[in-house]
């Protein structure tokens, strides 16, 4: 089992800028990869970035391309979401979520998310 909780959500002005913090507990935080998904209201739950185990490799949704940034610190078991330039539309819960480092498309282990709500 690995237990994720996000931090960092809140309230900002367009054009502003928030830091996400997800931390891990429980397996290796190490073998897992870490990505970042968001849900506005109304709509599907769709994927933002995401980070290999091993921290070599990131890819980005193409609506936070150039304005966000993933990280990763595995000796603090942390996976971070840097947003900058933030516009209205990012308004969303985001969640962080693990995916072993052999099945990188299934995402088994999901945070409880943070709200993030970007003013205009």
């Amino acid at each position: 089992q690995v237990q994720l909780v996000e931090s960092g959500g809140g309230l900002v002005q367009a054009g502003g800028s928030l830091r996400l913090a997800c931390a891990a507990s429980g397996r290796t935080f190490s073998n897992y990869h870490m990505g970042w998904f968001r849900q506005a209201p109304g709509k599907e739950r769709e994927f933002v970035a995401r980070i290999r185990y091993s921290g070599g490799t990131t890819n980005y949704a193409d609506s936070v391309k150039g304005r966000f940034t993933i990280s990763r610190d595995n000796a603090k078991n942390t996976v971070y979401l840097q947003m900058n330039s933030l516009k209205p539309e990012d308004t969303a819960v985001y969640y962080c979520a693990a995916a072993w480092r052999t099945t990188p498309s299934n995402y088994d282990y999901w945070g409880q998310g943070t709200q993030v709500t970007v003013s205009s």
